[in-house]
């Protein structure tokens, strides 16, 4: 895609849907848009924001595919086992206030089709069970969240992780699965765009895992901001597995081992 042609796309984009783009990487997004329009059978961008202007569907679907859902139930089994057997202890002794009535604060961000919260769900069922929490998960793209507000469908790659008491105990016994509706208890689902929308504070937890990677490094920088605000002191942020923040401490952070960051 010629970089006058990606400008007039994102403009369009910008205009339509309120999604910036230039928060994302330049080629990684191109290639996307380039993959998105062969598979709509359009010649150019003119046609295309035209067919979206006379077909909400359309608009709808595209908005849906510019935001990256690629995720599963324990997503990385080692960083969970690390969350579950060291980080929610420490923030349970030492960060949440005993005193509050909703228990520890927790947030997954960019939660996708639910499979992040769900899994957050799991834990804290299966290890802390008298622990109070509530759980808010938020993403820009309404389909995902729709997914994720009905407790699925999910695809057998989806559920892999879980063990086979897992599946027994929390999704419907035949694909396509469905998480069964208890999970759902403690978890708030909310359309969220990260860059242009405010965000709470008092976190104990976020959990923001394989999302900053398609965003540039000045639009990682500003989230990584945002994030520690709305941590508590001594809340900790929860990324994927490639995303490490160079110079944590200029965001008021601190390692605390592989994917996570302490707010100092």
């Amino acid at each position: 895609m010629e970089p006058e042609v990606y400008t007039q796309v994102k403009t369009s984009i910008k205009r339509k849907l309120g999604i910036d783009l230039t928060n994302y990487k330049d080629e990684q997004m191109k290639r996307r848009l380039d993959s998105w329009l062969v598979r709509a059978r359009v010649e150019n961008w003119n046609d295309y924001f035209t067919l979206c202007t006379e077909d909400a569907t359309e608009l709808e679907r595209f908005r849906n595919y510019l935001t990256i859902n690629v995720t599963e139930f324990f997503r990385d089994p080692n960083r969970w086992s690390m969350l579950s057997h060291d980080i929610i202890p420490y923030l349970i002794k030492n960060v949440a206030d005993s005193h509050s009535v909703g228990g520890l604060k927790l947030w997954s961000a960019g939660c996708s089709i639910g499979t992040e919260p769900y899994t957050m769900a799991i834990m804290m069922g299966e290890e802390f069970q008298n622990q109070k929490y509530s759980l808010l998960a938020t993403d820009l793209d309404r389909g995902a969240l729709l997914k994720a507000r009905n407790r699925g469908p999910y695809s057998s790659d989806d559920v892999r992780n879980l063990s086979a008491a897992q599946k027994q105990k929390y999704i419907t016994p035949k694909a396509p699965f469905h998480v069964n509706d208890g999970l759902q208890r403690n978890i708030r689902f909310q359309e969220q765009d990260l860059f242009a929308d405010r965000f709470d504070t008092g976190f104990d937890l976020i959990v923001c895992r394989n999302v900053v990677i398609y965003f540039t490094a000045e639009a990682k920088d500003v989230l990584y901001a945002k994030f520690t605000a709305a941590l508590r002191p001594g809340g900790v942020l929860f990324l994927g597995g490639t995303e490490i923040i160079s110079g944590p401490i200029k965001f008021g952070l601190q390692s605390f081992g592989i994917s996570f960051y302490k707010k100092l």
